[in-house]
């Protein structure tokens, strides 16, 4: 039976080497990520604004009108009021009740 031992010429230099280049590509890595994510968040927050300028306009809009129907004179408009309020019963349409 023969002794066989693998000999591997690994030095702790080259060791040492190994592990500052893989150090260095997942720092390099990490620094991507990092960026892509300040990117994003960026891109996020002008979107916000805009959603938020956007939903303002519409805000105006829907004020400017409820204004309008509000100073409305409706005996103006041929509208009379009403001769008697009834409550009306109906069934629930609703699947709780």
């Amino acid at each position: 039976m023969s002794n066989f031992r693998p000999q591997f010429s690994f030095s702790f230099l080259s060791l040492a080497w190994g592990a500052a280049g893989a150090l260095f590509v997942v720092y390099i890595g990490l620094i991507a990520v990092i960026m892509s994510y300040a990117a994003f968040t960026v891109e996020f927050s002008q979107s916000v604004k805009n959603n938020e300028a956007t939903v303002a306009l519409l805000e105006s809009k829907y004020l400017a009108l409820v204004a309008g129907v509000t100073n409305t004179d409706y005996r103006a408009e041929g509208y009379a009021p009403p001769i008697a309020k009834i409550f009306v019963p109906a069934k629930s349409v609703t699947a709780l009740r």
